[in-house]
């Protein structure tokens, strides 16, 4: 998955739903055209979801001391992608 099937999903489910007047037996082209809308949305959300998700890592570390107590810590961090080469 990936936004260019996202924005393809979308276009064609726009085309469908609102250019296209042929009619054909048992099928609404127009409700289909909807829902290939509605899915390619959906794409472009999750692959925008799923892209944000990667940039943080978090780590946690528990820490058994002689006493039997236990400190954990927890670390997040933030990948930063380099500047875009001009």
């Amino acid at each position: 998955m990936g936004y260019g099937l996202g924005v393809f999903l979308t276009a064609l489910g726009l085309i469908l739903a609102l250019a296209v007047q042929d009619v054909i037996d048992a099928i609404d082209l127009t409700l289909i055209g909807w829902i290939l809308a509605l899915a390619g949305v959906l794409v472009l959300v999750l692959t925008a979801v799923q892209t944000n998700a990667r940039r943080q890592h978090t780590t946690t570390a528990t820490t058994t001391h002689s006493d039997g107590s236990q400190t954990t810590e927890q670390r997040t961090t933030e990948r930063q992608d380099p500047p875009p080469a001009v």
